[in-house]
């Protein structure tokens, strides 16, 4: 079954889940959206419910897991030809035994658990179930191309369930998934899919047409990308990242989006980040970080994180904080940005910063949380005195 091959190249071979969905989806022609859809779903709730499905099953191999998922989602043994016989019974008595295991039950690792509730105390539960749900989908209207009225008459004429969502003015959710990925819009770089939460940092730096803007951590570009939209594409935006695989990414989708005032720079060395000082109107960092705000989208990440990268990436949050800051003009403006749910990543490094600085304060900052179905997000606006 396509399902446990997809696990054994989560589990066994260290494949990142989505890039496995892809591939797997790819294998046969012959499926439908329906059974493509069956597949990808099964695979990620598999994948999320892991270490409980382990202790259903009794092993931790792709065709136990797959057999427990069966018998606890659909209430009956999996009937297939060469799978355990897990059923109903079974898993009731597998849940008794982890009833005082609260960990266990969320499919949680116990020390991401503990950590995030001495973090998060009494808030930790619900946050924790709501990690454990299907992550919405949502897409920014890209105003370089189109506006959200125009866009979403084009969707919906194509047959596709979306609607205008009111906390963000380009933000549109999808009802109902498909594949957006094959519609004209995209392909003609109409809208970028993009959580409602990660929509809400780039207008957080009040940006006008003609300034200099620098995206420090730019990734793929999700954010450079709505940057240059607020731009107008008149002034400067700079994308920099360590990797450089990722602007190679963000090369591709800019040019889709019909971005031309992007300025592309690795960071090689120290020097490139030296030669701004002083000569950013504005600056995005959005930061790396623990990513324990997106198990939603990404629920192989808890299975593959480990606790000391979680304190060495706090390392690099503060070190791009103290160093790249100075990129900014007296009276700029910076946004730090962490996907995160943990305060020791986001406030405390932020008040960390200003307590050290004479010439520095914080504006705002904003809270986003998965109990209310946005991806786990921190921003804080700092301005330069």
């Amino acid at each position: 079954m396509a399902v446990c091959d997809g696990l054994d190249e989560v589990f066994n071979e260290g494949y990142y889940a989505d890039r496995v969905v892809s591939h797997l989806l790819k294998r046969d022609k012959r499926w439908g959206a329906r059974d493509r859809g069956f597949i990808a779903e099964t695979l990620y709730d598999c994948v999320r419910w892991w270490r409980l499905l382990v202790h259903i099953g009794g092993r931790g191999r792709a065709e136990y897991v797959l057999a427990a998922y069966w018998a606890w989602r659909f209430d009956e043994p999996l009937d297939v030809e060469g799978y355990p016989n897990i059923g109903p019974a079974d898993v009731k008595e597998a849940l008794k035994t982890a009833a005082d295991q609260p960990a266990l039950l969320a499919s949680m690792p116990d020390w991401i658990n503990e950590l995030a509730e001495a973090e998060l105390g009494g808030q930790w539960p619900a946050v924790r179930d709501a990690l454990n749900e299907q992550a919405s989908v949502y897409l920014r209207t890209n105003t370089l191309k189109t506006d959200r009225s125009s866009l979403l008459e084009v969707l919906n004429r194509e047959g596709f369930e979306v609607e205008a969502d009111p906390r963000g003015p380009l933000a549109i959710k999808v009802l109902k998934r498909r594949n957006l990925w094959a519609t004209k819009a995209f392909k003609s770089g109409h809208f970028e899919v993009q959580d409602i939460a990660s929509q809400q940092v780039a207008p957080t730096l009040d940006i006008e047409p003609g300034m200099t803007v620098v995206d420090a951590c730019a990734g793929a570009g999700g954010k450079t990308l709505q940057l240059a939209a607020l731009m107008r594409n008149k002034g400067r935006l700079i994308a920099m990242d360590t990797e450089e695989r990722k602007l190679v990414e963000l090369k591709k989708r800019a040019k889709r989006a019909g971005i031309s005032n992007l300025d592309i720079r690795p960071i090689t060395s120290t020097k490139v980040i030296k030669r701004l000082a002083g000569k950013a109107d504005r600056i995005l960092l959005d930061v790396p970080c623990s990513g324990l705000g997106v198990l939603r989208r990404n629920p192989d990440a808890k299975w593959k994180l480990k606790p000391q990268f979680v304190e060495e990436v706090k390392t690099w949050q503060a070190d791009i904080l103290n160093r790249y800051s100075r990129m900014l003009k007296p009276d700029g403006k910076l946004v730090y940005a962490t996907c995160s749910i943990l305060p020791s990543e986001s406030e405390a490094q932020v008040a960390k910063f200003i307590n050290a600085s004479t010439d520095w304060q914080l504006n705002a900052e904003q809270r986003l949380s998965p109990v209310d179905d946005y991806d786990g997000f921190y921003h804080a606006l700092l301005t330069r005195t």
